[in-house]
């Protein structure tokens, strides 16, 4: 089925058609073109075709109320004439389709070609094999039976080459197989809500059929095109098939045509499926891009391990510096090609960060094709932080090996010629060229060998079998990630910004105060206690004015607590019902949804939701609730103890907000205001004026609700601020509230100086005259701004982008942002790691997140903040390790060529060394668990690079060691073991014991190195928590056996011999040495070794793309960039002048003058000062007296630009 074209899948279903055309009063075919129409053209053709929606119903058999009957036979007839709600995935790439995609790789093929050659030449033997005037040089590369062994070398090296492959192809596959099988997980798990017979029932979006009723409400994500049958308020986003953002309101006499893959944006409604699956809008869509969206998604994943640009140095190698353009294009022809066509057209589709991520990290350093990929996604600009430092240490790796190599080669080349040709005085002759070609191929191979020795090749592995054997284990932690390197980015986020509601509170609400009737209940009143008349209208106004699927289920264990389903804050209001002894459930059934007159749905701006009924009398009365400042300023009147409404004025009110509202709030409870308000039943009332009919309300009571703080989230918050990250509460409730719960989580400490502001003042202040958003305005208000409260959408948006382009701090912000709600859409997409909910978010959201927190839980955050340090980690242990291999390797090839003409490291000893014990390594360390210890340092930023100095001089160190270690076996080990010395042996000898004892100490050593890579920050205890990684102890072991056995029995081969038992302890001890020698590196302090260089650093210059520049360069024009510059040299004066006196003021003072010198450095902190003398809900003053001089104010603004040229 998976591969079945469209045509057939038509044609098929044409068929059935015929056959079945007269069961239902429509075909598929008309109803796909209805659907094709849009506004007005499709109200008139269902008017002419059909009558009204009505009609279409009762062609589809189906009844508007009681929905379809649900017989299994009726549903089965359905799928086959209207077809199944499901598009079908294209197939996944074969195994073999990624074989052939790992061996694009050119490292790879430089390897292939080189092992082809050889394995050739051995094979070949020329006629003047025994002509001995050809060359009496020493033989060359060669100490092996060239007629028996000589095939052994490339053999081993296309072994190896194999070896590589399949490994990537497997990792690739397995990637994929997780990926698609965590899409189906998320597939499944998306349910709709359907009437059948009569009862609303949740099924999984694949079962929908063609005549289902379905309920649409606030964040849904249509499954299924259909009409609208009825409703309230109902607009939709269609941005995903239009490109229109506005939003589109939807009625049955407007526009009826719901659309699937369009978001719900306000309100509720029911609308008849009329096309399901590859019939549906989206589905159309995706059948003329040839595949279903999983395809693009897997073809993205597909970036990722490409993407890493790991293999760049190699291709840099290959074609040499200047050529690394091209070497790119041909990557991503060679790679991408099928993926870039589809992937491109989808993209503004999906909308969807990763395709552009991922294949971003194929330009290198210097800039590539990029580009245009770029523009598709302006969203997410960068390359993950990771990847970014990778790129440019792979290139400078690349670079580096690449002039070892060619060194390498032309010494031995003019060694072998001077020597051959001056030297001897050789003439050329036409038979001996042969063999001459052959000494080259030789030279050849022992210069590749370099090259791949300084190749990390196990770099891409350690990366990706990191990345996904985190995601594998976030699982566990309830983390489910949908693009793998939002889980690295997550360890170097410095903020996050929480919603309150769920994810640091419980979301379970329950009403603790109420203010009924005169009388503020610090607990649940009495039912007696409360006039009957006021309760029946509070039942009444509670259970219509709700969404009618909120409801309260009996618990399902007994003794839990009862089951809340729906909005959360409607749950708390019936569960409020139910404890003053009363039922919402008969005055639902007398009044049922189909009868309501008017709703006003609960959105953003409103703040408020409202309900219109006709009452028997033919007049009337709309009940409203809602965020209880807003509507108290409605309301004119209040119920008092008898029931009765009393006059209730503005002052009233403000004594209410000062009695009643604000202690409700310092307890950390949400107000809501329940009121309502009669209309006459003529003339009626013009319903779309809303200011009108929302206004001179009756106030019936005002409750308290409290949203207890999850117990495990102060814990959390504190890890965060220790870990060095900002946690920032963004909630749309009254500020007292949120600064109460925010004090419960420890994300503000009573004392300190913090901001908290309500998004009115927040909009106030960052915004200029004009109304625009001004950077700098922002950048004085985030540093200290903890709690947002009364927020909308638009200001959470607002405060990620502000935080994100912020150039206040030295670093880059790296900002996590956790939403539940469909308006939070925006500000997940534009934040670096967007979280989102996974039981109370909204399908908006989760298509919109990076992650999908699987239990609602802030304390998840913290556990995705570990691993993604942890990743982070685990690459630079790696790294660590691999480097000094690398280092000692090269080194000793280099050398051992050059001096004795042949690399002491055989090509096969190499391969074992480089590709195999590489692997495992990037396996052993890669699996490391993460420890708290991880949160106990601040966040890596941007611009530190990957490779510290204190890892430089571990790396220095160990590699100084092992190559005094091994020079010393080289040259005076035979005399050291009273053995035949191995330099210099003749062409044929057999492998020399010399030799393969060097071979075997350098294994060891890096053995126990592979121990002391496990710490990076220059730890002692290298051996803390070994046991908790059984994957590295097995590695380890294993690793040492197999050693055994090459050595033992390797032989031809592996140029080995076997060793003694006395000989193999020298080995080991040698090996042990390098734990000794670890803690010998770990005393010398890194302050003091200040020529270390460090390596993989991303400098601020390649973050900015150069659109963003050239965006900045239009806004300003001349005049004004001169205006700036006289004012930065004005600044520059004026700062130098304070320094001056404050290195006066703080020489007089006799204290350090460091101090003076940190402000040199930046006057940033001045200008903080400044803010906080002209900002509200301050708390302290004193650090801005406290600094002898301040800038004027207006200079504050502008100091930050102290650094422009």
């Amino acid at each position: 089925m998976g591969d079945m074209t469209n045509s057939d899948f038509y044609s098929k279903n044409q068929r059935n058609e015929s056959s079945h055309g007269g069961e239902f009063g429509c075909t598929m075919e008309e109803l796909r073109s209805l659907m094709e129409l849009r506004g007005t053209e499709a109200v008139v053709k269902i008017k002419e075709t059909y009558g009204d929606t009505e009609a279409i119903c009762r062609r589809l058999k189906t009844s508007p109320v009681e929905g379809l009957p649900g017989t299994a036979p009726d549903l089965e007839k359905r799928k086959q004439i209207f077809g199944q709600n499901f598009i079908p995935p294209k197939k996944p790439k074969t195994f073999l389709q990624l074989v052939w995609e790992a061996l694009q790789d050119v490292t790879l093929i430089i390897l292939e070609i080189a092992a082809i050659i050889s394995l050739g030449l051995s094979f070949y033997h020329p006629p003047g094999e025994n002509n001995e005037g050809c060359a009496t040089a020493q033989g060359g590369a060669e100490d092996e039976g060239e007629a028996e062994a000589g095939w052994i070398e490339g053999a081993a090296i296309l072994l190896s080459v194999i070896c590589v492959v399949l490994v990537t192809a497997f990792n690739d596959w397995s990637k994929e197989k997780q990926f698609r099988g965590l899409q189906s997980r998320i597939e499944q798990e998306q349910k709709f809500t359907v009437v059948r017979a009569g009862q609303v029932v949740q099924i999984p979006v694949a079962e929908i059929v063609v005549g289902d009723i379905a309920q649409v409400k606030y964040g849904d994500l249509l499954p299924a095109d259909g009409l609208f049958i009825q409703g309230n308020d109902l607009k939709i986003d269609e941005s995903s098939l239009t490109g229109e953002s506005d939003q589109v309101r939807k009625s049955v006499d407007k526009d009826p045509m719901l659309l699937s893959g369009t978001h719900v944006m306000e309100g509720s409604g029911r609308m008849v499926v009329t096309a399901v699956g590859v019939n549906s809008q989206t589905g159309i869509i995706f059948t003329l891009l040839g595949a279903g969206g999983e395809e693009e998604e897997k073809k993205d994943k597909k970036g990722v391990k490409k993407g890493d640009g790991l293999q760049l140095p190699a291709a840099d190698g290959a074609a040499g510096s200047n050529a690394v353009d091209s070497a790119n294009t041909s990557l991503v022809n060679g790679k991408m090609q099928d993926g870039n066509v589809d992937a491109s057209q989808s993209k503004a589709k999906q909308q969807d960060g990763a395709a552009a991520m991922e294949m971003q990290p194929l330009k290198s350093a210097e800039g590539g094709d990029a580009d245009d990929k770029k523009k598709a996604n302006m969203h997410k600009k960068e390359k993950s932080v990771l990847q970014g430092k990778l790129t440019k240490l792979a290139v400078q790796i690349g670079k580096a090996g690449l002039v070892m190599s060619a060194i390498t080669v032309i010494i031995l080349v003019l060694y072998f010629t001077v020597d051959t040709f001056v030297v001897n005085k050789k003439p050329w002759l036409p038979e001996c060229t042969p063999v001459y070609v052959q000494y080259f191929v030789k030279f050849f191979i022992i210069g590749v060998t370099v090259l791949v020795v300084a190749v990390p090749e196990g770099l891409p592995l350690a990366v990706t079998i990191s990345l996904a054997y985190s995601v594998k284990k976030m699982m566990k932690d309830n983390n489910l990630v949908r693009h793998l390197d939002a889980c690295e980015t997550m360890g170097n986020a410095t903020a996050i910004c929480s919603d309150k509601t769920g994810t640091l509170t419980t979301n379970r609400m329950t009403v603790v105060q109420a203010y009924v009737g005169d009388v503020h209940y610090k607990e649940i009143p009495d039912p007696s206690s409360i006039n009957a008349k006021t309760m029946e209208l509070l039942v009444n106004a509670i259970a219509i004015n709700s969404a009618y699927t909120t409801k309260i289920l009996p618990p399902e264990k007994e003794g839990a607590l009862p089951r809340q389903v729906g909005n959360k804050t409607e749950c708390g209001l019936l569960g409020f019902v139910l404890d003053l002894k009363q039922d919402y459930e008969p005055v639902r059934t007398q009044m049922p949804e189909e009868k309501l007159y008017k709703v006003y749905t609960f959105n953003s701006v409103r703040k408020s939701m409202s309900t219109v009924i006709k009452l028997p009398d033919e007049s009337f009365r709309m009940y409203s609730k809602g965020a209880s400042e807003i509507v108290l300023k409605k309301c004119c009147k209040i119920l008092n103890g008898a029931g009765e409404p009393r006059v209730f004025r503005p002052r009233d009110r403000d004594e209410m907000v000062k009695k009643v509202i604000e202690p409700m709030a310092c307890d950390g409870l949400r107000t809501i205001c329940v009121a309502y308000r009669d209309f006459p039943s003529s003339p009626e009332p013009d319903w779309d004026n809303e200011n009108d009919i929302l206004n001179d309300l009756t106030c019936i009571c005002v409750v308290g609700i409290e949203d207890p703080v999850r117990p495990e989230v102060p814990e959390a918050i504190r890890k965060c601020q220790r870990a060095g990250i900002t946690v920032r509460m963004v909630t749309g409730d009254n500020i007292n509230t949120a600064r109460a719960i925010a004090i419960k989580c420890g994300i503000i400490h009573p004392g300190e100086d913090f901001l908290c502001l309500e998004g009115k003042e927040f909009n106030r202040r960052i915004r200029n005259e004009k109304g625009e958003i001004e950077q700098e305005r922002i950048d004085k208000i985030w540093p200290k701004l903890r709690v947002l409260a009364r927020s909308s959408p638009t200001d959470k948006h607002t405060l990620v982008k502000g935080i994100i382009d912020s150039t206040h701090t030295e670093q880059r912000q790296v900002v996590a942002v956790t939403g539940d709600g469909t308006n939070d859409g925006p500000a997940l997409k534009k934040a670096d790691v967007g979280f989102a909910m996974g039981i109370a978010g909204t399908d908006v959201a989760k298509e919109a997140s990076d992650i999908i927190l699987t239990d609602d839980n802030f304390s998840s955050i913290v556990k995705a903040v570990m691993w993604g340090r942890n990743v982070y980690d685990s690459i630079s242990k790696f790294l660590q390790f691999q480097l000094t291999v690398n280092v000692v390797a090269v080194i000793v090839a280099f050398t051992g060529a050059c001096i004795t003409q042949d690399s002491p490291l055989k090509a096969v000893q190499m391969l074992w060394v480089n590709l195999i014990m590489d692997t495992f390594a990037s396996l052993a360390l890669a699996t490391e668990p993460p420890t708290e210890t991880l949160l106990l340092r601040k966040p890596y930023g941007r611009n530190k690079p990957l490779i510290s100095r204190t890892m430089m001089k571990n790396i220095l160190g160990h590699a100084v060691y092992q190559l005094t270690l091994i020079f010393t076996l080289l040259f005076v080990g035979e005399k050291m073991f009273q053995i035949d010395s191995g330099r210099n042996a003749p062409l044929h000898s057999p492998p020399s014991e010399h030799y393969t004892i060097i071979f075997n100490t350098f294994v060891m050593m890096q053995l126990f190195n592979e121990i002391n890579a496990r710490k990076i920050h220059g730890e002692r205890n290298v051996f803390d928590g070994i046991f908790r990684n059984p994957i590295f102890c097995t590695i380890v072991l294993g690793t040492f056996a197999i050693q055994i056995v090459i050595v033992q029995f390797g032989g031809k081969p592996f140029s080995c011999s076997p060793l003694q038992l006395d000989q193999w302890m020298w080995c080991i001890f040698i090996g042990l040495g390098e734990l000794v020698w670890g803690q010998v590196i770990a005393t010398i302090p890194t302050s003091r070794l200040k020529f270390l260089k460090e390596a993989g650093r991303l400098t601020q210059k390649e973050e900015i793309p150069e659109e963003e520049l050239n965006e900045d360069v239009e806004e300003i024009d001349h005049a004004e960039r001169e205006l700036r510059r006289g004012q930065i040299l004005w600044f520059r004066g004026l700062n130098r002048i304070q320094t001056q006196i404050e290195v006066v003021n703080t020489f007089k003072s006799g204290a350090s003058f460091q101090g003076a010198l940190r402000r040199q450095s930046s006057v940033t902190s001045q200008s903080q000062d400044v803010a906080n003398l002209s900002s509200p809900s301050r708390v302290s003053l004193s650090n801005a007296l406290s600094s002898p001089t301040s800038l004027p104010p207006a200079a504050a603004g502008h100091s930050r630009r102290e650094g422009v040229p």
